[in-house]
């Protein structure tokens, strides 16, 4: 792990020499514009603060409540800035997208929105809440086994079928660019901070926060957070290379990726300080204090950001420190079983 004040490799060296073909990696103007597309339509979400988190890590610490975004998630800004870039000819023919529920029912309220047709491919195990969600936004599920099927496979398959535009979870220009847009609201709010803390699946959201974080505050030290049992970023980061990983058996359902994508990894590779995991166990922790402390639903994944900030609390004394919870979607009784369980 590096040490807090290491410095980050050069991002600005980075987006002006690589391009992932045929797109131009996308820059804090896209997140931008993103912001004024999402006007309106996306929440500007609360930061909460807690006095009791404070005095336990010694640090001041702001948490940005994608919990509490349209959909309960921040998906739902980058399938929204995705969707609402179509030309006529692909909404008559709609989206279609892979996920385990988030982005899922992201890009299905952003078709409702804009009056498009959406089919969604979820895994079969998804969350019924999410599955529900989905349902109830009026997109079509196909169902696929996550541990021995291929989800980007059958999304492209029904894509060249039916005509329908692609727009994966994560590795999309416009939609890392929308999920950027959660972390300039932070620092506009919030000013500078020393550090922060993004959970991390396949990218989308550590590599948008990332734009956004380089550009209002440059020095701030940024830390992706991913399960233990899925540290494919963290070997990735390590190696310099991405590493593709199998389905990772961990209760953050919205961070069993397998792989970061070709938008994401050179962001995060040039742009953040380090990868860090934390346990299961330091995650339902996490859960019970956000649900005791703070009277507000997170997920698994959502609660990665402030599992870690404890763990390196010895490394956070007197910082500014800032944690993106990234969703609130559980089923009711998985999420009473986390916070019985000793």
């Amino acid at each position: 792990m590096k040490a807090l004040g290491t410095t980050f490799r050069g991002l600005g060296n980075l987006l002006e020499e690589i391009a992932v073909d045929p797109v131009i990696l996308p820059t804090f103007n896209e997140v931008v514009a993103a912001a004024n597309r999402l006007e309106g339509f996306a929440h500007k979400t609360p930061v909460l603060t807690s006095r009791t988190i404070d005095e336990e890590i010694g640090a001041q610490i702001f948490f940005k409540c994608e919990n509490l975004q349209r959909t309960g998630s921040f998906k739902f800004r980058g399938a929204f800035n995705s969707l609402a870039k179509f030309d006529e000819q692909q909404r008559k023919a709609g989206v279609v997208a892979f996920s385990s529920g988030n982005h899922a029912q992201g890009i299905a309220l952003a078709a409702a929105l804009l009056k498009m047709p959406a089919t969604i491919v979820m895994p079969n195990d998804a969350p019924a809440a999410k599955v529900a969600a989905t349902k109830g936004y009026g997109a079509t599920i196909i169902f696929y086994d996550r541990y021995t099927e291929d989800r980007e496979a059958i999304g492209r398959a029904l894509a060249a079928e039916h005509g329908m535009t692609l727009i994966p979870s994560y590795d999309h220009p416009d939609v890392l660019s929308g999920q950027g847009t959660a972390a300039k609201e932070l620092l506009e709010s919030t000013g500078p901070l020393d550090v922060l803390f993004v959970g991390l699946g396949g990218g989308g959201m550590l590599s948008g926060t990332t734009l956004s974080t380089r550009a209002l505050a440059p020095e701030c030290l940024i830390y992706g957070v991913e399960p233990e049992a899925g540290n494919d970023g963290q070997e990735s980061f390590r190696k310099g290379e991405i590493v593709h990983i199998d389905t990772p058996d961990t209760i953050a359902d919205g961070a069993q990726t397998q792989h970061l994508g070709h938008y994401t990894f050179p962001i995060i590779l040039n742009g953040v300080n380090d990868i860090v995991t934390v346990s299961d166990q330091e995650l339902i922790a996490a859960m019970k204090f956000f649900a005791e402390r703070m009277k507000i639903m997170v997920e698994p994944t959502g609660c990665l950001g402030l599992a870690a900030v404890r763990k390196m609390k010895d490394q956070l004394q007197g910082k500014k420190v800032g944690i993106i919870i990234t969703g609130g979607n559980v089923d009711i009784e998985r999420y009473a079983r986390f916070l019985t369980t000793e």
